[in-house]
């Protein structure tokens, strides 16, 4: 999407699919319109840190697990395509994904939630390795890098879908 369309044309669904928290697409739309990429980038950022941890879990629940197809709620096409082009690298080693589904278990045991990371360019061990260091954290250090993961992610969404005019 070009800045002038951003601007322009109704963004909730298009902010949907870089992560499901309304509240934060309407923010946005109404902040309109914005100066550059890097404005609706920053303010996007800013307005991530107001997400409280009912709508992160919320969200959550459009998230597949690493190393999943599908998420506990069913995906959009573009959240599809999202998610596979952020676990490409993970599915590069079957050994290592078997681990990572065996470890999402007990952390979402542990939790209560799944384990989520911004898993675009990291490999499966990388990320089988942050799993199971997160799955040493207490809950408020946990919730607080799941916080700072889902907004790392719905910013390289909302990136990757802004073109440059």
């Amino acid at each position: 999407m070009h800045l002038e369309q951003f601007n322009q044309q109704p963004v909730a669904e298009f902010l949907a699919h870089c992560v499901n928290i309304p509240r934060w697409a309407e923010a946005l739309a109404a902040a309109r319109p914005f100066s550059s990429k890097q404005a609706i980038l920053a303010f996007a950022q800013q307005q991530a840190q107001t997400w409280t941890w009912q709508e992160v879990l919320n969200a959550l629940k459009t998230h597949p697990k690493i190393g999943e197809k599908k998420a506990q709620h069913a995906l959009t096409a573009q959240e599809k395509i999202f998610s596979e082009r952020e676990q490409a690298a993970a599915h590069t080693d079957p050994d290592t994904l078997a681990k990572i589904l065996a470890a999402n278990l007990s952390y979402q045991q542990r939790f209560g939630y799944i384990f989520l990371i911004k898993a675009a360019g990291l490999s499966s061990q990388q990320i089988l390795k942050a799993l199971n260091t997160r799955l040493q954290h207490d809950d408020k250090t946990e919730q607080h890098i799941v916080k700072q993961q889902l907004a790392a992610i719905a910013l390289l969404r909302l990136e990757q879908e802004l073109h440059h005019d």
